[in-house]
């Protein structure tokens, strides 16, 4: 499953619910039929209930949405802080330079040089642009490096060959 944001809130008293997205194109989602809805986002794929959606829109950096199966605030209460997510093959097809967040968890990430860096265990939004969190070795002595997710250090990424490549050393 790919996690695509997070129900923050209850929006009113007819069902609708606030929902913080992970990722630049939310408005998007109104074109699928169905998401999906778990309150752990790592869990299996058997674990996410499918839900039917009715309504989404805008609201200011986030959206608001109804789904079929939450008809009152008491449902869109009980799925306060639950995750949204959707199967691969149910999203809409990223244009070209962009992806999902899901795609680049687990891709190994080496510099101009050649040196590996580690692979990307999760992505942060600040605000202004996404970050890579990438982790080098395990527990102790392992070492995260937070790499901005832009073009002035991001170079390639190549899904195909599950690797990314970037402008920045090893030191830093």
């Amino acid at each position: 499953m790919i996690v695509l944001g997070r129900i923050v809130a209850p929006f009113g008293v007819q069902g609708w619910i606030k929902i913080h997205p992970f990722g630049d194109d939310p408005v998007s989602w109104r074109e699928m039929r169905h998401w999906w809805l778990c309150s752990d986002d790592a869990a299996p794929e058997a674990q996410w209930k499918q839900y039917t959606l009715k309504t989404c829109r805008a609201h200011g950096k986030g959206l608001v949405a109804t789904l079929a199966e939450i008809p009152d605030r008491n449902a869109a209460e009980a799925v306060s802080g639950f995750y949204i997510a959707a199967p691969r093959e149910a999203l809409p097809q990223p244009a070209e330079g962009e992806y999902y967040w899901g795609d680049l968890v687990g891709l190994a990430v080496e510099n101009e040089a050649g040196e590996a860096l580690g692979t990307v265990t999760g992505l942060i939004s600040t605000g202004a642009h996404d970050v890579l969190q990438v982790q080098e070795g395990e527990g102790k002595d392992g070492v995260e490096r937070l790499i901005p997710f832009v073009a002035a250090y991001v170079l390639d990424v190549d899904l195909g060959a599950r690797q990314i490549r970037v402008s920045w050393q090893k030191d830093w």
